[in-house]
């Protein structure tokens, strides 16, 4: 038994020896050496960029008003056409006709109502002197009125014949380019015949696209002007193609919606662009780029700063003391300089560029310029 009390005070002295060696070893350990450098404070404008859709500012179906035979077709399918000229004619003969009875109907009111005025006067005359009854002379009166009558309905069914044989030119509402034709020369069309071709605006023309609700704040998209229009100085609109190559024209804030979308959380928002060389069709996707006009500084940081774990992203700073801190960070967009951190920094902070694998949060370090270091290798 007293040799076994012996040999466990002999064990615990041991251990006890070797765990003050290895406490003596650790505070005689020498701080990691790490390389830091200050964040930077750039100027910069925000930009976001979204995928688009173009729309035409006029579209517009053209149809038949009247019934009758396609006479002519007056474009090329697929033309460029401008406003107010032809694209059909239907034949106009029947219509014709209707305008010159209507005309006819109209001298004949004229002269009945003359007529009737005349008959009128003498009537005025005959009954002063009680050469006619009264009642002779009330149905003068109706006489006349109902010719003025008469008159009034003649000019009406006029209008409407002529209306109806204008409508026999179907001209183009507006320039644009023009779709195929539904219809051929010798059809029998009508106002239920349906669409006969299609008509497109191109210049301008419409970047429609969504946002979100953060993003429109962030971008300065809130304020809104007397006529209901965005604030569109704030923001420059870059329309991107597919190819990836940036568009001729910039565009300008047109419409802000009026409701954030309670499915996507998006607000509605469109930009108009001119097209002079019709590049830009509707139903073309495209990404639409804002750009802040004023720029604006932001916190950079070297994105090799830059650590993430199941808490997030985060750097380490050297604090006060040559302590390593962690500092948990928002990332923003990445820049030339770096990545732009827009929670977290202040321009006064210094991050742990290399070394980052031998820091841990509150552990000392020897902090090594990056210029000195640099010049160890090269030597």
């Amino acid at each position: 038994m007293p040799k076994k009390i012996l040999l466990a005070s002999l064990m615990s002295a041991a251990l006890l020896a070797g765990c003050g060696q290895a406490d003596k070893a650790n505070q005689s350990a020498p701080a990691p050496v790490v390389q830091a450098q200050a964040v930077q404070l750039i100027s910069h404008q925000q930009s976001k960029s979204y995928i688009g859709r173009m729309d035409a500012v006029e579209d517009t179906a053209i149809t038949a008003q009247v019934t009758g035979y396609l006479q002519q077709r007056h474009f090329k399918e697929g033309q460029i056409v401008e406003q107010g000229q032809r694209l059909y004619t239907i034949e106009p003969s029947s219509f014709e006709a209707q305008v010159a009875s209507a005309k006819a109907a109209v001298t004949e009111a004229e002269a009945a109502l003359k007529k009737a005025e005349l008959d009128f006067q003498r009537g005025e005359n005959l009954i002063k002197s009680n050469n006619i009854s009264q009642s002779e002379f009330d149905t003068l009166t109706a006489n006349l009125l109902s010719s003025r009558a008469r008159l009034e309905a003649g000019f009406a069914q006029l209008k409407v014949a002529e209306v109806n044989l204008s409508y026999t030119e179907i001209r183009a509402p507006f320039s644009g380019r023009i779709a195929d034709s539904k219809a051929s020369i010798g059809d029998l069309i009508s106002p239920s015949t349906g669409v006969l071709t299609t008509l497109v605006s191109l210049d301008p023309i419409f970047a429609s696209f969504s946002v979100s609700e953060r993003e429109r704040l962030v971008l300065g998209m809130d304020e809104v002007e007397g006529d209901g229009k965005a604030e569109s100085d704030e923001v420059s609109v870059n329309i991107l193609l597919e190819n990836g190559k940036a568009y001729d024209h910039q565009g300008k804030i047109d419409f802000l919606g009026n409701r954030i979308d309670i499915n996507t959380g998006t607000l509605a928002m469109r930009a108009v662009v001119d097209n002079p060389q019709q590049r830009l069709l509707p139903g073309q996707h495209v990404r639409v780029e804002l750009v802040q006009n004023q720029p604006i500084e932001v916190v950079t940081v070297p994105r090799r700063a830059v650590q993430t774990d199941l808490q997030g992203d985060f750097v380490m700073l050297v604090s006060e003391g040559n302590v390593a801190e962690r500092r948990n960070v928002v990332l923003g967009t990445q820049v030339e300089s770096g990545v732009i951190i827009r929670n977290g920094l202040s321009q006064n902070d210094q991050v742990i560029t290399q070394g980052l694998q031998r820091v841990r949060n509150g552990m000392p370090v020897q902090v090594e310029q990056a210029n000195s270091a640099s010049e160890k290798v090269e030597s």
